[in-house]
């Protein structure tokens, strides 16, 4: 196989999450050259392939064989790949059996490397994510494995392939905050507490504030409101509370402590409730760090564009590794139909892919 073949292959799985519908299988057998260690759990499957050139560097391909349903209105079967004018057409093209193809298939070519070279792959990315690859690089670090450099092959390229790849991911921090009030009639204002009329004056203290002032790596953190809700939806009685939800796609800048404290400063007097999650936590790799450099470096060999570093976008996998401490980046094919009806991805761009990832290992 080549790895047009190989992508072909992988998107004919219909494996929706958490189910690999036989993906691993076929990519431990394929690689058969390498070990392979299993960690299952909860219905999620979690295959780590390594082998072992020398005693050198530890560098890891990792990603995820499972992709979103595949919704209405696709002019083929999204389990059936087409090839029409240049590009493939199915579910997970781009996001990101592609990225998967690109990297087995360079492993699989590799004669000599100086260290060990392994793939991470996970069939619970697209859903909690939490039986996936936190649970293997767990074991990994149990039996002194943990790789040294990591690529996630996610589609992180905007416009043209090789314009960006990923250095770091903001953190996201949920908001639930409740403002008590006293229920009344519209007729009678004075005998009741209006939440509403409460957060009117310092809603601009809260919607779209920056909350730092970002750096080199990333946007300030600001706060996004989503949703505010009040009230009986009759004219003539004011709410008993005010329900506001927000997100902080947050930097290395800012901390849940930092929002709490903005909201407690804002809300001062009120009588309010504030409950703040934390789903994904920042990280950014150095742009000094070798997988930074000589990524950059094998981009531009294979298209001739000096790409962007950006920590944009949402969360990806790569935050478990930016947590163990491992330099990780991510770099794949262009992200424009992601989790879209008749997602696609070009065949010279794949080709590409694996052309980077090749060279990649040969700087290494």
């Amino acid at each position: 196989m080549n790895v047009i073949d190989l992508l072909l292959k992988l998107l004919s799985f219909k494996s929706l999450t958490p189910d690999d519908a036989g993906a691993l299988k076929f990519i431990e057998s394929y690689l058969d050259g390498y070990e392979a260690m299993y960690v299952n759990k909860e219905g999620v499957k979690n295959l780590f392939l390594y082998k072992k050139f020398g005693e050198g560097t530890h560098l890891c391909f990792a990603g995820h064989v499972d992709v979103v349903p595949a919704g209405d209105h696709w002019e083929s079967n999204p389990f059936v790949p087409m090839i029409k004018e240049g590009y493939i057409y199915a579910r997970g093209t781009q996001d990101m059996k592609s990225g998967v193809a690109a990297f087995v298939q360079t492993c699989k070519e590799v004669k000599s490397f100086n260290g060990t070279l392994s793939i991470l792959l996970t069939s619970d990315e697209e859903g909690d994510a939490k039986y996936g690859t936190v649970i293997m690089l767990e074991h990994l670090k149990s039996q002194g494995m943990l790789p040294d450099y990591c690529v996630v092959a996610e589609p992180t390229c905007e416009t043209t392939f090789g314009d960006a790849i990923k250095i770091g991911r903001r953190g996201s921090i949920n908001g639930y905050l409740t403002i008590q009030g006293k229920q009344g009639h519209a007729a009678y204002p004075e005998k009741a507490i209006n939440p509403v009329h409460q957060i009117a004056p310092i809603l601009d203290k809260i919607a779209g504030v920056n909350l730092d002032n970002g750096d080199d790596d990333f946007a300030p953190s600001q706060m996004v409101i989503t949703d505010i809700r009040g009230g009986m939806e009759v004219t003539n009685v004011t709410p008993s509370a005010l329900n506001i939800m927000f997100n902080v796609r947050n930097s290395t800048n800012t901390t849940k402590e930092k929002v709490k404290l903005h909201i407690d400063k804002c809300l001062d007097g009120l009588d309010y409730t504030l409950k703040l999650t934390q789903g994904s936590y920042p990280f950014v790799t150095t742009r000094d760090s070798d997988i930074v450099q000589k990524m950059s470096t094998s981009i531009e060999q294979i298209t001739g564009i000096e790409t962007k570093l950006s920590t944009a976008g949402g969360t990806s996998d790569a935050r478990f590794m930016g947590a163990y401490g491992i330099d990780v980046v991510e770099f794949g094919v262009i992200n424009d139909t992601i989790h879209a009806p008749n997602e696609r991805t070009s065949i010279v761009e794949v080709e590409n892919l694996y052309e980077v990832f090749k060279t990649l290992t040969q700087k290494f």
